[in-house]
């Protein structure tokens, strides 16, 4: 996937921006005068859809699949549970990987990044942040003097949710499929009109 948009001569791929997980947003998206983007998310299903990989419903889901894994360690489930699974985001871990030596700082790192990837994050549907993250770029982004995609940042769209949301997922209700303006408004998180910059 290509964001078109041209950078010091040459074209940006969706790959030269990493996925840095959800607590990186928390620092400026928590308070309430700013939107309280990530409060809002981190209590929805969206911001626990991981622990649901645990559960008895989970599994007997996995079992009618005739999984191999456990839910929480299938490709099949962790691709619309994680951030930016097989895409360089969330991968799937040992146990081992999580409990690094306490002097292997490297490790700790990326116990935490991984463990940050869990969920669907704000990443699955904003883009990769490593690169719109800073206030600067993101203040740029909102006062419009800079565009998102530049960054990595997408525009979410119907799409970006049919990416889970559709009859591959286990949970699809035939009955009554997904409906992008109903979820939308149930997941709201707006920016206030004017960003307080301080």
């Amino acid at each position: 996937m290509f964001v078109f948009s041209i950078i010091i001569g040459g074209f940006t791929q969706a790959s030269d921006f990493e996925y840095i997980g959800s607590n990186k947003c928390k620092t400026c998206h928590q308070k309430e005068e700013k939107g309280a983007q990530y409060v809002k998310w981190n209590e929805s299903r969206h911001g626990n859809a991981f622990a649901t990989l645990m559960s008895e419903a989970a599994v007997e889901i996995a079992n009618k699949m005739e999984l191999k894994t456990a839910p929480h360690e299938s490709p099949e489930c962790v691709g619309c549970h994680t951030t930016g699974y097989a895409k360089g985001g969330f991968e799937i871990k040992d146990a081992a990987f999580y409990a690094p030596a306490e002097d292997d700082k490297a490790g700790i790192k990326d116990a935490k990044r991984m463990e940050n990837l869990k969920n669907v994050g704000c990443e699955n549907c904003h883009g990769p942040g490593s690169e719109y993250k800073s206030k600067k770029v993101m203040q740029a982004i909102y006062d419009g003097t800079e565009k998102g995609d530049g960054y990595g940042m997408l525009t979410v769209s119907k799409e970006t949710c049919l990416q889970c949301h559709n009859e591959k997922s286990p949970t699809f209700d035939k009955e009554k499929p997904f409906n992008f303006d109903e979820s939308m408004a149930k997941i709201a998180h707006k920016i206030p009109v004017e960003v307080p910059t301080k």
